[in-house]
């Protein structure tokens, strides 16, 4: 069985461990139809469409009252 050496340093542990918390921001894009943010190849969260189809329903707050 592997046992290590040498003990590893704080200093490289935390540089391991550093790696995992590396989160990318989403390239979001204007919806062609509402123009609201959207992920790029998913339903606009806003209008449910894609490509010009309406996918979802979305349900807007006014409808609900």
């Amino acid at each position: 069985m592997a046992v290590p050496k040498r003990r590893t340093s704080s200093s490289k542990r935390n540089i391991r461990r550093a790696a995992n918390e590396k989160i990318a921001v989403p390239n979001l894009v204007p919806c062609p139809e509402c123009g609201e943010p959207m992920v790029p190849h998913r339903a606009c969260p806003a209008c449910g469409k894609y490509k010009g189809k309406q996918i979802t329903k979305v349900s807007t707050p006014e409808a609900s009252e």
